[in-house]
């Protein structure tokens, strides 16, 4: 699932626990997936982070060199 994706279904989720009237074993699942798919995205912006960090580095680097 894209990161798009991934926000659009804890989106989701949220409106669905916030709404109430599901039994607890639903309210677990979707906490449980709701916490999975957070922690994918938070990877996804560590990635993203690590990627600009890098550019930023080479463009730093390209300016000191000229």
């Amino acid at each position: 699932m894209n990161y798009n994706d991934a926000i659009k279904r804890i989106e989701e989720i949220v409106a669905a626990l916030e709404a109430g009237g599901t039994s607890l074993e639903q309210t677990l699942e979707m906490f449980e997936e709701g916490a999975k798919l957070l922690k994918e995205c938070q990877e996804e912006l560590d990635r993203a982070e690590t990627r600009i960090d890098g550019i930023r580095l080479q463009d730093s680097d390209d300016v000191t060199a000229s």
